[in-house]
């Protein structure tokens, strides 16, 4: 039994389609309507899929900025990056903290690009670069027999990180949709923050790397 937040604390509510391509899109029996997601958000992005969204929308912004909706920006995220391993299209926007380091944005930009990214004093330049770089695989994680291994290409150069101690694993699926800092070992969480594999969001903490569902080449070249 973990703490993670597996139940939701408000509806969030998207629009979804089933295909990539807006005039697709705009034919009969195309569009899914708004379609509300009150349960827990792994099973609520599996959902999506079978019901055969292709192409969701969030109304809106992510934003990272105020503590006090922690719960909903975790939540939201989580949608963006379970999609994202589906290749799924992914609309939504983004508000960082403008007083950030340059360069915050990386530690999102495995994630679909966002359609628009307020906050940082240059954000257009860091969503055109965004753009640019992003790729499916970019930081993914996969379960083998006894380890859990995380490969990360966010910073340019491929960072491979192997777990195989039981306290990291549980902490993995503790946080992979949200929950409180205190409810993890602190040096576990210290570890996976350092290596910027885990984002904070007010008082909780999230887990960035995504399980991939959809390979764009042969796993082993991954």
């Amino acid at each position: 039994m973990t703490t993670a937040l597996t139940t939701a604390t408000e509806a969030l509510t998207v629009a979804a389609w089933r295909d990539y391509d807006p005039d697709a899109c705009a034919l009969p029996g195309m569009c899914l309507g708004e379609v509300e997601l009150t349960g827990p958000m792994g099973e609520e992005s599996d959902r999506l899929w079978e019901l055969g969204a292709r192409r969701v929308r969030l109304p809106e912004p992510v934003d990272l900025n105020d503590p006090r909706t922690a719960d909903r920006a975790v939540r939201a995220l989580s949608l963006v990056r379970d999609l994202t391993a589906r290749a799924v299209l992914v609309e939504w926007k983004l508000r960082l903290d403008p007083t950030a380091a340059d360069g915050t944005w990386r530690i999102l930009s495995h994630l679909q690009p966002p359609q628009r990214l307020a906050g940082p004093a240059d954000a257009a330049g860091d969503l055109r670069r965004w753009r640019d770089g992003h790729y499916l695989c970019k930081c993914l994680w996969r379960q083998g027999p006894g380890f859990v291994q995380i490969r990360d290409r966010r910073w340019g150069d491929l960072r491979r990180f192997t777990a195989d101690e039981p306290e990291y694993q549980q902490v993995i699926e503790t946080l992979a949709y949200g929950a409180p800092t205190t409810s993890v070992p602190p040096a576990v969480l210290a570890d996976f923050v350092e290596e910027r594999l885990v984002l904070e969001v007010g008082e909780l903490a999230w887990w960035l790397p995504y399980r991939v569902n959809r390979w764009i080449q042969e796993a082993m070249a991954i």
